[in-house]
């Protein structure tokens, strides 16, 4: 007995600007079950000193893999957006941190539309939530695949994967550690969710917590915090939007990487002290020891190459 050709590829579109979707996108890109007719991310935008263009690395990868069309709206919400996107012929919508809400308009389709987050959710919806774990000293979080609707991230959830923290983890290494679990929950469950197999099961109303875009004033330390706060704060908002403080001698002063370490019985909070042959910063809780650093128009150096070189910066206050 002859059987037929199997069923055919799902036209999809995929949605994604930041690192986290990549291994996803490239998954796609060799699946059986899904056939990706475009891809749909932020513009270029200005980025380093010289302020040249810079495409998202989903941009990036999708060129990468010959994916066109490649589409980059500044606003996905706008009448033309929506028709260009329905053009396409979409029966899914895939989506890996975007950085835009997706409008109704483009979630009705035939296979509905899927969102991977790098949360648990509820737990830590919105912008940042990779960053927000971190700053929370959560001894796990995961990778959710949720069905979207018109809210932010408050979708039912398809499946969920989790991931253990060992309390060490900066945003980038963790982000790239979710990547790869979001690609493994996308390839277990794709298939599934086509075929019917799979329904998704409304989210909890308990423990739901929203997080928010970053800004620069956002990587101050605040030496009234305690020092375990802010080393988990330096790793949290790396690379953006970095930690600093504010000193008399150098103005801002990048703060790269620290440990922590305890106060000694003179410490008073907001002060650079000596600490080794290195630098601290005296807490409310603490010392917070400074590893790498950089001040404006200087190279990346180590705490204990600033002290050598600028040994009037002990006992100064830092703000």
């Amino acid at each position: 007995m002859t059987t037929g050709p199997g069923p055919r590829p799902v036209r999809t579109v995929f949605l994604g600007s930041g690192r986290f979707g990549v291994e996803s996108l490239w998954r796609l890109d060799t699946s059986d079950e899904v056939d990706v007719v475009g891809v749909v991310t932020a513009p270029p935008r200005p980025s380093g000193r010289r302020g040249l263009l810079t495409r998202t690395p989903i941009h990036l990868a999708a060129e990468e893999l010959a994916m066109s069309p490649i589409l980059t709206p500044e606003r996905l919400r706008s009448t033309e957006s929506i028709a260009e996107v329905l053009a396409l012929g979409p029966e899914l919508l895939i989506l890996a941190d975007y950085g835009q809400i997706v409008p109704e308009a483009l979630l009705g389709l035939p296979h509905g539309a899927l969102n991977l987050h790098p949360s648990l959710l509820p737990r830590y919806r919105g912008a940042t939530p990779i960053q927000a774990a971190i700053l929370g000293a959560d001894t796990e979080t995961g990778v959710t695949l949720m069905q979207m609707d018109a809210g932010l991230d408050t979708g039912p959830i398809v499946a969920q994967t989790r991931e253990p923290l060992t309390g060490t983890e900066s945003a980038p290494e963790l982000e790239e550690r979710l990547e790869m679990a979001a690609d493994g929950l996308l390839h277990a469950n794709l298939g599934p969710w086509l075929r019917g197999e799979v329904v998704a099961k409304p989210q909890s109303e308990v423990g739901v917590s929203v997080t928010r875009q970053l800004s620069r004033e956002d990587g101050r330390l605040d030496p009234g915090r305690p020092a375990s706060a802010l080393e988990r704060q330096i790793r949290a908002y790396d690379p953006w939007p970095g930690t600093f403080v504010e000193t008399t001698m150098f103005g801002r002063l990048i703060v790269d990487d620290a440990t922590t370490g305890p106060a000694e019985s003179d410490d008073i909070p907001g002060h650079l002290v000596g600490d080794g042959d290195g630098l601290a910063i005296t807490t409310s809780d603490g010392r917070l020891r400074l590893g790498r650093v950089r001040v404006a128009g200087r190279k990346p150096m180590t705490a204990a190459e600033l002290r050598r070189g600028a040994p009037g910066l002990v006992g100064s206050l830092v703000r």
